[in-house]
């Protein structure tokens, strides 16, 4: 038999050593490089055990903690009132609306406006996670919650706010209203004329009908769920569509006579308006209108409106503030677009008695005066005219900017830049979420100061 055995090659490993093999030469140690840095690399190969309780994942004065406090102060019978899970009945037990609470306030206050990314953060992140408390939850319990209780949200807005009035951290003696524009969830190519729209609902209303035809034959199809998701799809696009519809005589009426036949609106977000935006670009957007006051900055007053201009909505806001607190603002900070003259004299009037502090235009004849009061001017609006000429008036309308200006800009840097709900009333719903965030902040804030304050008079 012949002998197939074949000599390892010199390179080849062997199980055990060959007599005479000394092996493989070792290479000689690289001498040290002055000055080479000396590291910790990472090894993900190390297994390592961890133990901890939830509440260890978070430093005890962690923000999540301060929302959960805050949180619990509120009254939210409305919603406990209105699980049907109960002891005693047959049913999943409901999650507790104080996670949901806390966890849409806390993501507000993070700059998160989206229900999926709050899922993902509520597995991956250690102050979702310690929020949540090892409840399961999905993105769609989120997302309904953060729209579905807008009257909730309005008063506890007010019940915040009316407790700081209370205890003094508060006060309504100057307010500052400015509005800002929010990108709106439409596109450009969604607004569509009288005619185009009338015809996207025929041919909806077709397919809801198709739709619920093709139920009714085969109710017990595999498939069943597929078809009623795309049936409802369809439903609510045709409800969309009449919105557009239901709006469209609003916005003709906006334009001139020979005008309104252009008029369009949006067939996905009817209330969406096309809006110049800060940048000079037109996009669809709605008006998000905040009054906040100066010494605190805290937001009292909010409000949606689906018009580019804050025209006309001084007077809707102080009657929003007087229905809130039961009291009025002494001085309301405007910029020129909210100082008609009709307007002035609604809120200078008698029983109102609220001072405001605008800007007056520059005439076109530049001779002219711009405060002295003009013939035609209403005791108010020339009182107006000759108050803002002052320096005292001046330097008070220097704090608008410094205010309403610095809300804005607070409520951008937390994510307010395009929504991802569809409609006024979930627009309001945002705004709300971010007021009560903002609210909170700066009521720690403003309670931080004043024990600040209390220590060092204590200390004199």
């Amino acid at each position: 038999m012949p002998n197939d055995h074949k000599p390892p090659r010199p390179d080849q490993p062997t199980l055990f050593e060959m007599a005479g093999d000394a092996g493989p030469t070792p290479r000689p140690a690289e001498p040290p490089t002055p000055g080479r840095p000396r590291l910790r690399t990472a090894n993900r190969q190390q297994i390592v055990f961890r133990t901890a309780a939830l509440d260890d994942l978070i430093a005890p004065d962690h923000p999540a903690r301060i929302v959960w406090e805050f949180v619990g102060g509120l009254d939210l019978r409305a919603l406990y009132d209105s699980i049907k899970s109960v002891a005693g009945n047959a049913g999943r037990p409901a999650i507790d609306p104080k996670i949901l609470m806390a966890l849409w306030t806390y993501a507000t206050i993070d700059g998160v406006g989206s229900a999926r990314q709050l899922d993902r953060l509520c597995r991956d992140h250690d102050a979702y996670r310690w929020l949540l408390g090892d409840v399961a939850i999905n993105y769609h319990t989120l997302a309904d919650f953060r729209t579905d209780h807008v009257e909730l949200l309005d008063r506890l807005l007010t019940e915040s706010v009316a407790a700081l009035l209370a205890e003094g951290s508060v006060d309504l003696q100057r307010v500052a209203q400015d509005g800002m524009r929010v990108r709106a969830s439409a596109g450009a190519a969604s607004f569509r004329r009288r005619p185009t729209s009338e015809e996207a609902l025929a041919e909806a209303e077709a397919q809801v009908e198709a739709l619920r035809a093709e139920l009714e034959q085969d109710p017990a199809a595999g498939d069943r769920r597929r078809q009623a998701a795309r049936h409802r799809a369809a439903r609510e696009r045709a409800e969309r569509i009449r919105g557009a519809l239901d709006r469209l005589p609003e916005l003709e009426a906006r334009k001139k006579p020979e005008d309104r036949e252009k008029a369009r609106c949006s067939t996905t977000d009817a209330g969406a308006t096309v809006m110049k935006m800060g940048d000079g670009g037109f996009r669809p957007a709605y008006n998000f209108e905040f009054a906040t006051a100066t010494v605190s900055q805290m937001i009292v007053g909010v409000e949606v409106v689906t018009v580019g201009s804050d025209v006309g909505q001084m007077v809707p806001m102080v009657e929003q503030i007087d229905e809130r607190y039961d009291q009025r603002p002494k001085e309301m900070l405007v910029d020129g677009d909210f100082a008609q003259h009709d307007q002035i004299d609604a809120v200078s009037g008698e029983g109102v008695g609220c001072t405001v502090y605008a800007p007056v235009p520059a005439p076109k004849d530049k001779t002219v005066d711009r405060y002295a009061p003009k013939p035609g001017d209403s005791p108010a609006v020339a009182a107006w005219r000759q108050r803002m000429g002052g320096e005292e008036a001046k330097a008070i309308y220097k704090e608008r900017a410094a205010t309403a200006e610095c809300v804005n800009a607070q409520a951008r840097d937390r994510g307010l830049i395009q929504l991802r709900v569809r409609g006024r009333l979930k627009a309001k719903a945002i705004a709300l979420w971010y007021a009560l965030a903002h609210n909170l902040m700066r009521a720690v804030s403003l309670r931080a100061a004043a024990k600040v304050r209390a220590a060092a008079v204590a200390g004199a």
